[in-house]
């Protein structure tokens, strides 16, 4: 078991504050201030801080570590996730799994790790003119995260839910392959979306937060950051209020931060909700808009022999073959994985009621489950959703499901029940209210072909926010430059997810790590200039 490094740290003088305590408003000053602690905020806050930088790191969730990661649901969902695990869309009809805590999404991800696919680097070469976004230029980036938070192809053998993946598509011919996770010492227990009690997974929370703290960093928890005071095209400060101690409302006191820099990484959503709470200057009307989800629909399966897809590492095998084989402006594209089976999230996802849903869960043991993540942004007739705050400025986003994305949902269940039956399955049943068990893979086929695809009825899920600050060379066609900077605020750097002007087609974290690293980089250079001679 690897040890816990908040305990030394704390005990040796890391500079950590719970805004949850404060008896009377703060009034800080810093070279930059990081918004969020994510993957984003995370690299970023390291970056900074080893270019010798004053930085805090604002963080609107909890501090909480190994020692607290107990496996259990329902400790997890409403201390580390957005919302208590249940933000939605504005129709409600796709929910969004983002974490808030330190380590933002890094430390309740499932740790599957990609490079950006070439198809989506070459799109946005094409279509947003960000040329210094190809393979080779990307690289040495991917190649540093990758050195530096433990990425590597998992060798282990798959729990039976990955393996059933894997044995459908060899049956189908279609290519799998095995995931490349960010852990190192993995106890391979199955429950990482519940924190690792182990700091196995290199999260923000064990890599990067940590370095930052060793070098004079200070990290603000709990302490939401409201507003940018924007004056004569520059940010002058940055006000937040510090919420009470279960997170859930302001607790009255106000902490204002002022620095040279902001570096915004509360994520896609946060990030364009707090440009627009600020009166942010949007010419081209381009903040919130384009924010994309990879909208995921699933498909359950049950076999005769137990499946336990609670037990090993959640995410292991995966195929592309609908990803690769359509062109990247044609019909939708879609990986295929996996997602871990537990309880609650079995639960809340089964349709079904009274006995039916009694019985769904009995048959729990012997459950399959199969995910797929449908590329958008890549299409006219998938431009994503719109980021829109309500009435006390929270965030809330509108994402329509066009026909685009619908007829790209009905492939995915038949693409996923084929290979569900392929794999040896006793019965498949795709996640809609009106589906029932089939039987048969021509039965399922009949089944998928007549389902209505409409919201509510079709069980949508996200766990990939993206976009809603998209980069672009042309300020008429994005928020930031390819660099993350703010067209319109000369002081103002956005490192996180939404800096996408699509959705990339794979899970981003290693898409973020890689591109804040570059940016930061320079970003550090400037703000620090040059480094002494020897």
């Amino acid at each position: 078991m690897s040890l816990n490094p908040w305990k030394s740290g704390l005990a040796g003088g890391w500079q950590v504050e719970d805004a949850a305590t404060f008896d009377e408003d703060r009034q800080i000053e810093a070279d930059v201030v990081v918004v969020g602690s994510g993957a984003g905020g995370g690299v970023a806050a390291e970056t900074l801080s080893a270019a010798g930088l004053a930085v805090v790191i604002v963080e609107e969730g909890p501090l909480k570590t190994s020692d607290d990661f107990r496996m259990r649901e329902a400790d997890a969902y409403p201390q580390l996730y957005q919302e208590s695990a249940a933000r939605k869309t504005k129709d409600k009809a796709i929910n969004i799994l983002q974490g808030r805590c330190v380590g933002g999404s890094t430390t309740v991800n499932w740790t599957a790790s990609f490079r950006t696919p070439p198809a989506t680097l070459d799109h946005w070469r094409r279509h947003f003119a960000l040329d210094d976004y190809s393979v080779d230029a990307l690289a040495p980036w991917f190649e540093r995260m990758e050195t530096r938070l433990g990425i590597e192809t998992w060798q282990v053998d798959p729990n039976a839910n990955n393996r059933i993946l894997e044995r459908g598509a060899a049956a189908l011919g279609w290519p799998a392959a095995r995931m490349r996770r960010n852990v190192r010492g993995c106890g391979n227990l199955g429950y990482c979306g519940m924190g690792c009690p182990l700091n196995a997974k290199q999260s923000m929370l064990v890599t990067t937060i940590p370095a930052a703290l060793e070098r004079r960093a200070r990290l603000l928890t709990r302490l939401r950051a409201q507003r940018l005071a924007i004056h004569q095209g520059a940010v002058v400060a940055l006000e937040c209020c510090a919420m009470d101690a279960a997170g859930l409302r302001a607790n009255g006191k106000r902490v204002t931060a002022r620095a040279r820099h902001y570096v915004l990484a509360g994520g896609a959503i946060n990030t364009p909700a707090l440009l627009l709470r600020s009166n942010a200057p949007d010419p081209h009307g381009r903040l919130g808009a384009r924010t994309f989800l990879h909208p995921t629909v699933l498909s359950a399966a049950r076999f005769d022999a137990p499946v336990r897809g609670d037990a090993g590492a959640p995410q292991s095998r995966y195929s592309d073959h609908f990803l690769e084989t359509p062109p990247a402006e044609g019909p939708i594209g879609f990986k295929l994985e996996v997602p871990p089976i537990h309880p609650v999230l079995v639960a809340t996802t089964l349709q079904g009621f009274g006995p039916d849903h009694a019985q769904s869960m009995r048959d729990f043991a012997n459950t399959h489950a199969m995910l797929a993540l449908l590329r958008d942004g890549f299409h006219a007739e998938s431009p994503g959703g719109r980021v829109e705050l309500r009435s006390d400025g929270t965030p809330l986003l509108d994402y329509p499901l066009g026909n685009y994305l619908r007829e790209g949902m009905r492939r995915a269940w038949l693409a996923m029940a084929e290979l569900q039956f392929a794999a040896g399955a006793r019965e498949v049943l795709p996640m809609h209210a009106r589906a029932t068990p089939c039987r048969r893979w021509s039965e399922a086929r009949s089944m998928i072909d007549g389902l209505p695809v409409e919201p509510h009825l079709a069980r949508v899920v996200s766990a990939h926010a993206m976009g809603g600050c998209a980069m672009a060379a042309d300020p008429a066609a994005g928020v930031v430059d390819g660099k993350g900077r703010h067209f319109q605020l000369g002081n103002v750097t956005v490192a996180d997810g939404s800096l996408f002007p699509t959705g990339i087609g794979a899970n981003p974290q290693l898409s973020i790590y890689a591109m804040v690293a570059r940016n930061m980089a320079a970003l550090a250079k400037e703000l620090a200039g040059p480094a002494p001679q020897s």
